[in-house]
C-alpha cells in the first residue's frame, strides 16, 4: 500500500525541524559562556600546576654566586663528511 504525504504532515515536519534547530541555537547561546569559562579555568589550573612544578625545580637548586657560569647541556658538534665526492671543473664549449 502506497501512502501519500499530506500537506499538513510536511508542514508539521518542517516546523518540528525548525523548532529543534532554533532550540539548539538558543541553548548554545546560553551555555557557551559557561563552557568557555570552564575550559579557561581548567587551562589556568593546568598551566599553574606546570608553573608550580617549575618553581619547585628551580628553588631546589643551590643558589649561584654572582658571575658563576654553569652549562646545563653540551652543545652539539656538527660533523662534516669530507668524503663527499670529487670536484669536477666544467668548461663552456662554444
Amino acid at each position: 500500500m502506497l501512502q501519500h504525504a499530506s500537506v499538513i504532515g510536511v508542514i508539521r515536519t518542517i516546523l518540528i525541524i525548525m523548532a529543534i534547530y532554533f532550540g539548539i541555537k538558543i541553548l548554545a547561546r546560553l551555555f557557551t559562556p559557561f563552557l568557555v569559562r570552564f575550559v579557561a579555568k581548567k587551562a589556568e589550573q593546568r598551566f599553574g600546576d606546570q608553573f608550580g612544578q617549575f618553581q619547585k625545580n628551580t628553588s631546589q637548586e643551590k643558589p649561584k654566586k654572582e658571575g658563576e657560569i654553569s652549562i646545563d647541556k653540551m652543545p652539539k658538534t656538527k660533523t662534516s663528511n669530507k668524503d663527499v665526492g670529487d670536484y669536477v671543473d666544467y668548461e663552456e664549449i662554444d
